[in-house]
């Protein structure tokens, strides 16, 4: 889809939009396209917090993994 530049301007929300879902949108100036709004590939999600992001770098070994239910029951004595 094409857009001149005043349309682009006051109409920026849904010309993003419509990148989001897909679609190239082109600005042009006097006819002539000058820009271009893409969708961009989302980022892989990071862990937010330093040990979670350490964990995710350096797996635990399978001899010392533990299941989530014997951890969960650990957390659960400590807060009682």
């Amino acid at each position: 889809m094409m857009y001149n530049v005043l349309e682009a301007r006051n109409h920026l929300s849904r010309l993003i939009a419509d990148a989001e879902s897909g679609v190239e949108v082109t600005i042009a100036r006097r006819g002539i396209p000058v820009a271009r709004i893409v969708p961009i590939a989302p980022e892989p999600r990071r862990a937010s917090n330093a040990f979670a992001r350490w964990l995710a770098e350096n797996p635990l070994t399978p001899d010392l993994a533990r299941p989530v239910d014997e951890i969960e029951a650990v957390i659960a004595e400590n807060r009682a």
